[in-house]
């Protein structure tokens, strides 16, 4: 089998190497014999797998197309099938040839980017609005139309009991809890309660609670009064 010479960068795609074989090998395109081409086409990919290069599907679809065109030449009474496809393979290749010549002619004919632009337009002013205002206008304008407007301030002072609410969070809570069994190993569970001094402090502890009996890390008894450490 004669050497492939030619790198596999110079191939755009399959029908581009079969024209590249086609062409090497001075075969017939109206008439292409597909043993030989076929011969070509799978050292091509051998050579690409040599070089540890990924081949495309489109290539191994075109493989299992050529080797079944070969097998259906070698089968009897199959030469009106063998000829149909090998008219459906040319008349492929015909068209491409002639998108590689458009697409070359193309390439000829285009100079570039920098040969044609647009001269710089005159920009009328827009006298449409000529409304003037002053700047904190435009300023309060600007934070209602993106959400930041500023609020009056007897409606901040509304919001302000609320945000001035201390927070108490269940992982506090849970640190205290544990501190406390981890000494007495037991407790009553209303003394859990007695250092809340409000209802965030009393409802974190509660939730503590329950967190702590979920994850079986305490017990309450049964009737509810004594809380354990397991």
């Amino acid at each position: 089998m004669e050497q492939l010479s030619f790198k596999v960068a110079q191939v755009e795609g399959p029908l581009d190497l079969i024209l590249q074989l086609i062409s090497k090998h001075k075969l017939n395109i109206y008439d292409i014999e597909i043993t030989k081409l076929l011969e070509q086409y799978l050292a091509y990919m051998e050579e690409v797998q040599s070089q540890e290069l990924e081949i495309a599907s489109e290539f191994l679809e075109m493989a299992s197309r050529l080797v079944y065109i070969k097998s259906v030449s070698l089968l009897p009474k199959h030469e009106e099938l063998e000829e149909q496809l090998k008219k459906e393979l040319t008349g492929q290749l015909i068209e491409y040839t002639l998108c590689r010549q458009v697409a070359q002619l193309l390439k000829n004919k285009y100079v570039g980017d920098d040969v044609f632009f647009r001269p710089m337009q005159k920009v009328e002013q827009d006298t449409f609005y000529t409304r003037r205002h002053k700047p904190k206008i435009l300023l309060e304008a600007y934070l209602s139309a993106v959400g930041k407007r500023r609020l009056p301030e007897e409606v901040k002072k509304s919001f302000e009991p609320m945000m001035a609410k201390r927070v108490v969070s269940v992982s506090s809570r849970i640190v205290v809890i544990m501190k406390i069994l981890y000494k007495q190993r037991q407790a009553p569970f209303l003394s859990l309660f007695e250092q809340s001094s409000d209802r965030s402090d009393i409802v974190a502890t509660f939730l503590a609670v329950l967190e702590l009996m979920k994850n079986k890390r305490i017990m309450l008894d049964d009737d509810g009064k004594t809380v354990r450490l397991l």
